[in-house]
């Protein structure tokens, strides 16, 4: 099953669809951009609270990558978080000010979910027996294979599959999201959408052919 959350409009700008999969819009969500503040938290954890966290989760650009731990919170099992991202998104909060962002939710998470027992950062060598949760940024990716907004690293499509396969191959999979491109508000030229959308569509078609996720 897969989740679309729309936020910013990137899918609109990109022209992305994805037949049958359920849709939350979020458009019209305010102070929700790279920092949340509380109330639009709230709003966001009662939608995805209503959700099956077992399904592949498309959750906007790497501003909201945040809402991953959202779908952590859902989780009621001991897990490992195995995220691909170029960025460890493990800041502390230097403001003071509380608010989840995208630079400090994994921080966040492993402060405030106990179930949460180890997350690895760009690596296939997983160990132990537990499940895992899987949440993927397209800024991990080559420009060749993704447009961001974010520096981004040298990885191809063929190698972030392979990393997937091999973790699936020793542990179950929990859950998966997947965020990351660029809005034309931010400067997306028509090519940087047609990157995204061919990398989408891999990592759509995989998924539907290869059923990695099991509750």
């Amino acid at each position: 099953m897969h989740t679309i959350l729309n936020l910013s409009g990137v899918y609109d700008d990109e022209g992305w669809l994805l037949t049958g999969a359920a849709r939350l819009d979020f458009r019209t969500l305010e102070a929700c951009c790279c920092y949340c503040s509380h109330e639009a938290l709230d709003a966001l954890r009662r939608a995805i609270g209503r959700q099956d966290v077992s399904g592949i989760h498309w959750i906007d650009t790497g501003d909201y990558h945040y809402i991953t731990k959202l779908w952590l919170e859902g989780l009621s099992e001991p897990f490992l978080l195995a995220l691909f991202d170029n960025h460890p998104d493990d800041e502390a909060d230097s403001l003071g000010s509380g608010l989840l962002s995208c630079g400090n939710w994994v921080q966040a998470a492993r402060e405030d979910i106990p179930l949460m027992k180890a997350d690895f950062l760009n690596t296939s060598d997983i160990p132990g027996t537990l499940p895992v949760y899987l949440s993927i940024d397209l800024d991990v990716l080559s420009p060749e294979w993704a447009r961001t907004d974010w520096s981004q690293g040298d990885m191809t499509v063929d190698e972030l599959i392979c990393s997937v396969e091999r973790i699936h191959g020793t542990h179950r999979i929990l859950g998966v999201d997947i965020c990351g491109g660029i809005t034309v508000a931010k400067g997306a030229r028509p090519t940087d959408l047609a990157v995204n959308v061919r990398t989408r569509k891999l990592l759509a078609a995989y998924f539907d052919s290869h059923p990695l996720v099991s509750g």
